[in-house]
């Protein structure tokens, strides 16, 4: 398989693997709920590489849809690469600001994308999918690089979003009026999309002519584009019961079924013969009722999905004096969402570059609509994260008295935790206790990192040391944010006691800064000891 070369690859391809997980703390005076909590919809303000890092103990493998509107790196967003990597020479060439001039800003983009992508990956479940918005001036590398990182095997589309209602006349070769939303499942042979709701100009073609009690219909032709040498079966008399006319197809467009199918078509009274019952050729009916939803479109006209416009338009009713340019129209991510969540399920919904919030105005509006169930994840780095992305999150939650819109001027309902990133986990610090952090914060991350499988807040009983059960193990944790009491703290026997005898095969794995159990013991209460600091990147998947 090809692969993708760029300025800068070798340094960036594993540099996810080296950001350290950081804290996330809770900021209630900017959240809208009753108890901030990391299972509420998310607004989490700070770099978007680093946050997605701080997810995974949570949220590794559970996302069902991902969508992402990255820069497009048009030269003109004078965006900066700020990632902390490794080589000195490469910071110093990646910090610059890139715009028209920088002959590299690909390969900077790239860079940029790639260990984002990666941890994309690592959150998004078994079932689910991405969807990237971009345009001509990086799709071209945005395919290659996705083949790299979720496999070309799981490319499901590129779909094209016509964006503009008017040309653009002053355009001085070509009016752009689309933009590119690129697809991928983490496995395609087990993903597939949602079929849709047919729309009303769908629902037009479905009438009734004959009032057939099985309501309405339309109809296809009855003959194929198949000659009679090619399928001499299917070339054959039928007879018009209205007139007795006995008819032959084409001998270069023959009957698109057998004998046995048409009489049983005749039986079924399924074949339409015109408004007087004396057309020529009959029409096979196909009943609404039968066909059922359609399948998703790669293209998406702006009648259905929205446009720019549009867009810019809903943004101000909730902004009237602006402070954001090219919002994306909910309606679009709405058609997403419709392609790639279940309402009936609990399916979390992640934008790391969120922007002015569309994305959670789109999951709060539709389910809203549909009585859904779908949460958000937000990731924004820029310092408008409280006052444009949560503020519009606020106001779409509460009501927007001059939305056009009933649904929204009476608000759509709904909560969200907004969270800040802390500081780096950093289990070195242990030993120093330099920046030691909360007791639930070193768990989230020791569990995640020795299991492999999501920390879940809601099973953690400090008192008893325990902060969660994975496939193969009971966990605990031995500690406080205190090097004195660290100094202390170790697996006794008086600990293992409290645990009692093993009442299933799971091993117990307790982490803790000293061992004072002999082996045996271990081995009768089924303990795994793990020292901390060191013992955390021990591999028990």
């Amino acid at each position: 398989m090809p692969t993708l070369q760029f300025k800068g690859k070798s340094f960036v391809q594993n540099h996810h693997l080296t950001v350290k997980y950081h804290e996330l703390i809770p900021v209630p005076e900017k959240s809208l709920t009753n108890e901030v909590s990391l299972n509420d919809n998310l607004i989490i303000h700070g770099d978007n590489l680093v946050a997605l890092k701080a997810l995974l103990p949570i949220y590794a493998g559970q996302v069902k849809c991902i969508y992402i509107d990255p820069p497009y790196n048009t030269g003109e967003e004078k965006w900066v690469y700020n990632d902390n990597v490794n080589s000195p020479m490469m910071r110093d060439w990646l910090g610059k600001v890139v715009d028209k001039e920088d002959l590299t800003r690909h390969d900077k983009w790239l860079c940029m994308m790639m260990p984002r992508l990666k941890l994309l990956h690592m959150l998004l479940s078994e079932e689910g999918a991405i969807f990237v918005s971009i345009d001509d001036n990086e799709v071209h590398h945005l395919r290659p690089l996705l083949d790299d990182i979720f496999g070309e095997n799981n490319f499901i589309a590129s779909l094209v979003w016509q964006k503009k209602v008017s040309p653009s006349n002053d355009a001085k070769w070509f009016s752009s009026d689309h933009e590119y939303v690129v697809v991928y499942a983490k496995k395609k042979d087990i993903w597939r999309p949602n079929r849709l709701e047919r729309t009303a100009a769908q629902l037009d073609f479905y009438q009734n002519p004959d009032n057939d009690p099985r309501g309405p219909w339309n109809s296809v032709a009855y003959t194929c584009n198949k000659s009679k040498e090619e399928r001499p079966n299917l070339f054959y008399p039928i007879r018009n019961p209205n007139t007795g006319q006995v008819i032959y197809p084409k001998e270069t467009a023959v009957w698109a079924y057998s004998e046995t199918v048409y009489r049983k078509h005749v039986a079924e009274n399924r074949l339409y013969w015109g408004k007087d019952g004396t057309s020529s050729m009959p029409r096979l009916k196909r009943f609404l009722s039968e066909v059922g939803n359609v399948v998703p479109r790669s293209i998406l006209p702006y009648a259905e999905v929205g446009h720019t416009q549009e867009a810019t338009s809903r943004y101000r009713e909730i902004f009237p004096n602006g402070g954001f340019s090219y919002p994306k129209p909910p309606r679009l991510i709405e058609r997403i969402l419709s392609i790639a969540t279940n309402p009936d399920e609990e399916d979390i919904v992640l934008d790391s570059f969120a922007g002015s919030g569309t994305t959670a105005h789109a999951v709060l509006e539709a389910n809203s609509k549909d009585g859904g169930n779908r949460r958000f994840i937000l990731i924004e780095m820029e310092n408008y994260a409280d006052t444009i992305t949560a503020e519009r999150v606020r106001r779409v939650i509460q009501g927007v008295p001059a939305a056009k819109d009933a649904a929204l001027r009476n608000g759509l309902g709904g909560t969200f935790s907004y969270f800040e990133l802390g500081q780096a986990i950093d289990p070195e610090g242990l030993l120093s206790g330099d920046a030691l952090p909360p007791y639930a914060e070193l768990a989230r991350y020791v569990f995640y990192t020795a299991t492999g499988e999501p920390f879940q807040a809601d099973r953690l009983v400090q008192r008893r040391w325990f902060i969660g059960e994975s496939r193969e193990y009971e966990v605990y944790l031995l500690y406080r944010p205190d090097l004195e009491a660290l100094k202390s703290l170790a697996l006794t026997l008086e600990f293992a006691q409290a645990l009692g005898r093993p009442t299933t095969p799971k091993k117990r794995l307790v982490f803790a800064p000293a061992n004072f159990l002999p082996e045996a013991y271990l081995e009768e209460y089924r303990i795994e000891y793990a020292q901390l600091p060191y013992d955390i990147y021990r591999n028990r998947r």
